[in-house]
């Protein structure tokens, strides 16, 4: 998922948690600066950066408003962040604002089978629970994700300036074990989670 060319550059993690992304990036090189809604995930991110002698700049807010200048980063990054809790629409948006011309975008999320195939409670079955027209957001009752379909995320990429240059559909390894959310059969055969390559224009 990571860039293989990263030393020294700057890069924002949208919706960090414990910020284990940025400290990979930080150990490759970059400049990374976390940014989180939970006090409590940062609490835990700065513990971690004492423990392992880490140090980059951690930040509490919300991934949709970003409390940057425009073009301050070189790599915007979301491992199940910003990317399943954050509205696409104002998210990836806010990523290009923040993304000097030529800026890469990374980012880990649901696959849309999964979203159509899981139910309200229990793993992802061989039966569609959900329509694929008008998927965007999933209501939990406690929680809410946003998943949206191949061509609405092609498409607001682009209306965002973005570029995709790779769609990696991953396929579970053999001796993957079950999630509560899917099983490791049903993740071999079908892709749960996927990951997004794009650049910015410009």
């Amino acid at each position: 998922m990571l860039p293989s060319d990263i030393a020294g550059t700057r890069a924002v993690e949208l919706g960090c948690g414990t910020a284990y992304v940025s400290a990979w990036l930080a150990g490759a090189g970059a400049h990374p600066v976390g940014i989180d809604v939970s006090e409590q995930q940062l609490s835990t991110a700065r513990a971690m950066q004492a423990e392992f002698g880490i140090d980059f700049p951690l930040v509490l807010g919300n991934a949709e408003e970003v409390p940057y200048e425009d073009d301050s980063f070189d790599l915007a990054i979301s491992e199940y962040g910003a990317s399943l809790w954050c509205d696409p629409y104002r998210w990836i948006p806010e990523a290009a604002r923040l993304l000097v011309p030529g800026g890469r975008l990374v980012f880990s999320r649901y696959s849309p089978l999964f979203a159509l195939c899981v139910p309200p409670e229990g793993p992802a079955s061989t039966t569609l629970s959900r329509s694929q027209f008008g998927l965007t957001r999933l209501d939990w009752g406690n929680h809410v994700e946003f998943v949206l379909p191949h061509g609405e995320m092609f498409r607001l990429q682009r209306a965002s300036g973005f570029v995709v240059e790779d769609l990696i559909e991953v396929q579970a390894p053999q001796h993957a074990k079950d999630y509560m959310e899917v099983t490791a059969d049903w993740a071999r055969q079908w892709p749960s989670e996927e990951i997004w390559k794009a650049r910015l224009t410009g």
